[in-house]
């Protein structure tokens, strides 16, 4: 039986080209955060902030400052996942939060036709320290992963991930 949600999940693929042209629409990047913001949360935290881009220059700038972030100079929109540790009831559970978090925006992004990548900003010093910089984001509240969003100007590889040997039914 065919189900849109499962084919959705099995065909998205990271995309690290985008065509050129200008930022993605304000409504695309509003449902975005809206399906991030409609993730789970331990506790019901939501500890999350978000700061969306919709320049190309501060994408530039993102690109030349985070080495291994090429694919920001190639789109002129990203989104920004940060934590607000402060109100968490379990320490450190915002990492899951803000990753599952992360995987309804790209899931979003290519429910729209988008392409996403997702940057990983969390224990990269240098990555947070320019997001910090170059987006103004303040302390205590932690960069955790910068999504960049565009049009696709490449298909991922379409493989088998599923590994059958990884499965237990019931026990190890």
């Amino acid at each position: 039986m065919k189900n849109p949600l499962i084919d959705s999940i099995l065909t998205r693929r990271t995309i690290r080209k985008f065509k050129a042209g200008g930022p993605i629409s304000d409504e695309a990047m509003d449902a975005l955060v809206q399906a991030g913001m409609a993730s789970p949360t331990g506790f019901d935290a939501r500890p999350w902030h978000f700061v969306t881009i919709q320049d190309a220059e501060i994408m530039q700038k993102l690109a030349a400052a985070m080495p291994g972030c090429d694919s920001c100079a190639l789109t002129a929109s990203a989104v920004l996942i940060c934590a607000d540790p402060t109100g968490e009831k379990l320490p450190g559970i915002w990492v899951q939060d803000c990753s599952a978090c992360a995987q309804n925006i790209q899931l979003a992004a290519h429910a729209q036709g988008l392409g996403a990548v997702w940057l990983a900003m969390y224990m990269v010093e240098e990555r947070i320290q320019a997001c910090r910089q170059l987006l103004g984001v303040p302390e205590p509240i932690i960069p955790f992963t910068l999504i960049a969003v565009g049009v696709p100007d490449e298909t991922g590889n379409l493989m088998e991930r599923y590994i059958p040997e990884r499965v237990h039914r019931n026990r190890w």
